[in-house]
């Protein structure tokens, strides 16, 4: 058979490889991570860039690389909700028919119109690449659509577009224009109460990129030394607290390397100190940490209680969590043991501590500044399954700490089912207790409402919307 004369190809451009961006395409990786693993983002994000900076050659990244990619992954997924209204007002079909990483690339490209001051030209082109990488050139074709049509207007033309008028439907305009889901929208109006600026603040406040705070455990570490760093400016309320400032490591900190400091927020240090300086009947020399892992808050007790000649426990459930809080007290100057047990099944006899903490699991509402996904991740039915646990928790630690001592219910969540409820509904069960108020035991924090709990905010106090409620056992 005589071979078949070659067809002429069709005039046009020649093919080019795509154009590939380390940087967009480790974000696009990370996003893959949370979506595919249901990963959080703190915890995917680092290794891929420590991976990169070791790198050699032209994909190896400096300091301004590693600062877009974080902005990309952490405003992408901070603006999720705005961001799939403008996308779902520009494509032909329901979002939930395109492919999820098609969609991982167009919120990409989203945030870079809309949320950066990267021109429009090259946030389209730019994406355009990606999308060939990572995708192919036919659905690269679908991005390159969307995306012109997105960067024909700005960010608030957009929202007058997709956002429902405010006098309509309050909730849900808040939802699309600061990215939350409705119900949150709604129960951390609750919670917070008052018109409409406060919410607004709060839910801009979600949306802003948080400070690295550091903790100088005592004894350990002081904040003068910790001051010494670069980009370190003293915290606001905690007097172990330094804050470093946009582009400070902590992992560039010697003291943190070596266990002296560590990462905590201010408002988790604000809970420690206020159970640590909370007034007490009779002695102080044994104290418990209930709920221990990850270990940040057992770090600070551990050293608070060593300077008073006192004993701490800390008891984790979960084992590996218990290895943590084992790794977050290695050092500790005082006497301290980690066990392994479950704080609704103590492993301790009835009245045996002074001091107890328990730091209860939640659904985590009040760190959506510091993991933006799981404000998506989350559903109102979440918290009939933390409810029993919670009131199993408080319960057990009314029954470790002895007569005059004092619990503190602390949780990172502002949502009233995991707050007062909780511990209005324990108390009833518990005549023999009464309410301390918190408030003086945080020193120069505004705003903390009528007690005697106190709940602080992102807006208000620049920490995560933690928690603190103060138990006395009386009888």
């Amino acid at each position: 058979m005589s071979e078949q004369p070659r067809r002429p190809r069709k005039p046009g451009k020649p093919y080019r490889r795509p154009q590939k961006d380390p940087v967009r395409i480790l974000a696009f990786e990370a996003l893959r991570a949370v979506d595919e693993r249901d990963a959080y983002a703190n915890l995917v994000l680092p290794p891929l860039l420590r991976k990169a900076r070791e790198k050699e050659g032209p994909e190896k990244f400096d300091a301004r690389d590693a600062a877009l990619a974080t902005e990309l992954v952490y405003g992408t997924l901070r603006r999720q909700g705005t961001y799939d209204a403008i996308i779902a007002d520009c494509v032909d079909r329901p979002l939930r028919e395109v492919d999820p990483p098609v969609l991982d690339v167009l919120s990409l490209g989203v945030h870079q119109l809309l949320g950066t001051r990267i021109p429009s030209h090259a946030a389209v082109s730019a994406s355009v690449e990606l999308a060939r990488v990572v995708l192919g050139d036919g659905r690269a074709k679908f991005v390159n659509a969307v995306l012109r049509k997105v960067a024909r207007d700005d960010l608030d033309g957009w929202l007058e577009r997709v956002a429902p008028p405010y006098d309509e439907d309050p909730e849900d305009h808040l939802a699309v224009v600061h990215s939350h889901p409705r119900w949150v929208v709604s129960a951390l109006w609750d919670s917070l109460g008052g018109g409409r600026t406060g919410i607004e603040e709060l839910l801009a406040a979600d949306n802003e990129r948080p400070e690295v705070t550091l903790v100088a455990r005592p004894g350990r570490a002081t904040p003068d030394e910790l001051l010494g760093e670069e980009a370190a400016v003293p915290g606001r309320w905690s007097p172990y607290a330094v804050r470093l400032s946009e582009g400070g490591e902590p992992g560039a900190v010697e003291a943190v390397r070596e266990g002296r400091a560590g990462v905590q927020d201010e408002g988790s240090q604000l809970v420690a100190l206020a159970l640590a300086n909370a007034p007490l009947d009779g002695p102080d020399r044994r104290w418990l940490d209930g709920c221990a892992g990850p270990g940040g808050k057992a770090a600070l007790l551990g050293a608070l209680a060593a300077e008073r000649g006192a004993f701490l426990l800390a008891s984790e459930k979960q084992p590996h969590r218990a290895g943590l809080v084992a790794r977050a007290l290695d050092g500790n100057p005082g006497p301290y043991q980690v066990i392994a047990a479950d704080g609704t099944r103590p492993a301790w006899r009835p009245g045996s501590f002074d001091r107890v903490l328990v730091d209860v699991p939640c659904t985590g509402l009040g760190a959506l500044r510091r993991r933006p996904e799981a404000r998506w991740r989350r559903r109102p039915e979440d918290l009939d399954g933390f409810a029993p646990l919670q009131r199993g928790l408080l319960r057990s630690a009314l029954e470790a700490v002895r007569v005059g001592g004092v619990v503190a219910y602390a949780t990172c969540s502002p949502h009233l089912a995991e707050t007062r409820a909780v511990v209005a509904d324990v108390l009833k069960q518990h005549p023999g207790t009464e309410l301390l108020d918190a408030r003086p035991l945080l020193p120069g924090v505004p705003d903390l409402g009528e007690g005697p709990d106190v709940q602080l905010w992102p807006h208000l106090h620049g920490t995560d919307a933690m928690y603190l409620a103060l138990v006395r056992r009386t009888s």
